[in-house]
């Protein structure tokens, strides 16, 4: 595996690295070691962001312990969120079709539009599963790609017709246009 540093306006925070894997190259990011240098400067008002953060984040810790099933409350959460982008794409399904949609019964919106968002559910949780396995893949294009074709089987367009963007690394140390 072949790597050549692509230069960046700043490298303090890391740097962009083209890797070449078999025919395949990429550009992967590595960020510098922590703490960075120069180290942060934390003054009164980000200390107090953070301490809320942690704060927010503690309550929400404490609240998942008296949930009776918190399995439940992610299958909900789930769903919500696949209709959610859903409806982004267009579609008009609402949870309870989804519901419906999953318990073969017939939802109150088109059973394509249903469809779709039971498909956002399979490709979460085809892309959580594999980033957890010991022999899944990592965070790729082709897990996105995997991913993508799962969300999008039943709709007009494939897997291929994803866009290339560039990644925030590249996006970070672009200078803005004049």
């Amino acid at each position: 595996m072949a790597e050549t540093a692509v230069r960046l306006q700043s490298e303090r925070a890391g740097r962009l690295v083209e890797v070449q894997s078999g025919p395949e190259r990429y550009r992967a990011f590595h960020p510098r070691p922590l703490p960075p240098d120069p180290p942060l400067g934390i003054d009164g008002e980000l200390q107090g962001l953070i301490d809320r953060g942690n704060q927010a984040l503690g309550r929400l810790d404490g609240v998942t312990l008296l949930l009776p099933d918190p399995d439940q409350f992610l299958y909900t959460f789930i769903r919500k969120e696949a209709v959610l982008s859903s409806q982004i794409e267009g579609t008009q399904s609402s949870l309870s079709d989804l519901l419906l949609f999953e318990n073969d019964a017939v939802p109150g919106v088109p059973r394509e539009d249903a469809e779709e968002t039971a498909n956002c559910i399979t490709a979460m949780e085809h892309g959580i599963e594999q980033l957890r396995s010991e022999n899944g893949l990592p965070l790729s294009n082709r897990l996105l790609r995997q991913v993508h074709g799962l969300l999008l089987r039943s709709g007009q367009r494939g897997p291929e017709e994803s866009r290339t963007i560039p990644s925030f690394a590249e996006l970070a140390w672009r200078k803005p246009p004049r």
